[in-house]
């Protein structure tokens, strides 16, 4: 049984977007990406596009998440800056806050009128359901190219521990657990080049 491309993540030709390209690539995930980007942005820059690997993606999303504001932010002017400077980041950052922030201003305007209709309540229960299942999606594809470091699962699963079950403070766990996780990579890539 052979494996799909998008979990196989073979080294394949990668491509340089331009700057047009990282804003429409980045416009589109703003407009479809309600409640979630991250894993439609995986998809996008690793699967349809192919302008990172996976493991680039994956490593980018570490640095990202542990800097301060949003993770998809922060992957949008990382990955512009990345192949572009400051113009791509620039325009990955506008193509992706442009058209959610015009439509969340009108649907901002629309709720304030409806925001006592039982239904209007309903919709958005199940936004946040479809949301959830994204996030827990995205976790798994995020996850595959781990299942053969089993330190870096150990850190991943402390991480979960700390935060989902303890309730410990995300900035606190990332400052503790973020040096071990390094120090440990970089301890085993080296004991790996050591013939």
């Amino acid at each position: 049984m052979s494996t799909p491309t998008s979990l196989a993540d073979p080294e394949i030709a990668r491509t340089e977007p331009s700057v047009a390209q990282l804003f429409s690539g980045f416009l589109f995930l703003g407009l479809i990406g309600f409640g979630g980007v991250l894993p439609l942005a995986r998809t996008m820059v690793v699967e349809q596009r192919r302008w990172m690997s996976g493991k680039e993606f994956t490593d980018l999303l570490g640095l990202c998440q542990f800097l301060p504001g949003g993770n998809i932010i922060n992957m949008s002017v990382a990955i512009g800056l990345k192949f572009r400077g400051p113009l791509g980041a620039l325009a990955a950052l506008l193509g992706l806050i442009a058209a959610p922030t015009a439509i969340v201003i009108g649907l901002g305007i629309l709720y304030d009128h409806y925001q006592d209709d039982p239904h209007i309540r309903h919709l958005f229960a199940g936004l946040a359901a479809a949301a959830a299942g994204l996030l827990v999606s995205m976790a798994v594809k995020i996850a595959l190219p781990l299942r053969r470091k089993p330190l870096a699962i150990a850190i991943a699963l402390l991480c979960f521990l700390a935060i989902a079950i303890l309730r410990l403070p995300l900035l606190a766990t990332m400052l503790v657990l973020a040096p071990i996780s390094v120090l440990a990579s970089w301890t085993l890539d080296k004991g790996e080049t050591i013939p």
